[in-house]
């Protein structure tokens, strides 16, 4: 509980530094609270239920409290997780494949190799989340993935661009600052605008993915194969520029502050 704690103190420190207006409420939440801590189902509940859908029904678990429970290896595809209380929760190995966890609070959970190809982030909590190797193909991520590990995951396709259309709850993006991506494959993710700073994105493959406009300073993109991508924009004022693949086919050139990155000599 300590070390859950001292996560929860260091993650609210960092959202009030880093994070959009619209997460600036995690400063006056007690995420120690029974909501944040308790869950109020069991495995066996959702199993249950998943088991007596009837074709076409989807389960709704939308506001649920389900925090820290071992959901892990579950088909959960016709399960709606719209604004749950998912903290500490394990899904690895689940199947969340085109689910709504649009605003959901999953800090500190687990999905490592699940199967979330095409999931709904929007306005979700994922600070901390464990997401190695997970499938997030196609998936729409205008959420908090901050200092998050997605180590050797699938993205490709995936959507972290800023939503323009909604304004009045602040830049609605994905946020992948401090977040550790080594490995993962980012082929035609559109992150224009996204906020990825100090992220560690070594060895990803970023072909044709699109960049521009999204805050990349501080981050390592050492060994990192850029064929094609879009850097229009870009800040990469300190970023790790090192050992590119396929650099001569980007336009990295047309990077923000670039002459302040740290490149080859």
């Amino acid at each position: 509980m300590r070390m859950f704690a001292s996560i929860i103190a260091a993650t609210l420190l960092f959202a009030g530094t880093h994070a959009a207006n619209s997460q600036g409420m995690l400063k006056s939440l007690d995420l120690m609270s029974d909501d944040f801590t308790k869950s109020e189902m069991t495995r066996a509940d959702i199993e249950r239920a998943l088991a007596a859908l009837k074709t076409d029904e989807t389960l709704d678990l939308s506001g649920k409290r389900l925090n820290g429970l071992d959901l892990s290896g579950l088909d959960l595809r016709r399960a709606t997780f719209r604004a749950a209380k998912i903290m500490g929760t394990n899904f690895r190995g689940a199947n969340l494949d085109r689910v709504k966890l649009d605003q959901a609070w999953a800090l500190n959970s687990d999905f490592s190799g699940a199967s979330m190809k095409g999931i709904s982030l929007f306005g979700s909590q994922l600070m901390h989340a464990k997401l190695d190797k997970a499938d997030l193909t196609g998936a729409r991520i205008a959420g908090d993935l901050s200092q998050a590990s997605l180590t050797g995951a699938k993205l490709n396709g995936a959507d972290f661009s800023a939503d323009m259309r909604n304004q009045s709850m602040g830049l609605m993006r994905g946020n992948l600052t401090s977040a550790r991506l080594d490995g993962a494959d980012l082929s035609g993710a559109n992150l224009a605008r996204a906020l990825i700073e100090y992220a560690s994105l070594k060895e990803t493959i970023l072909k044709n993915a699109k960049l521009s406009g999204a805050e990349i300073a501080g981050a390592d993109f050492t060994g990192a194969d850029v064929s094609g991508a879009d850097f229009a924009g870009a800040d990469v004022s300190s970023a790790k520029l090192t050992g590119l693949k396929g650099k001569e086919s980007s336009n990295i050139e047309k990077a923000k502050n670039l002459e302040r990155a740290i490149t080859e000599k």
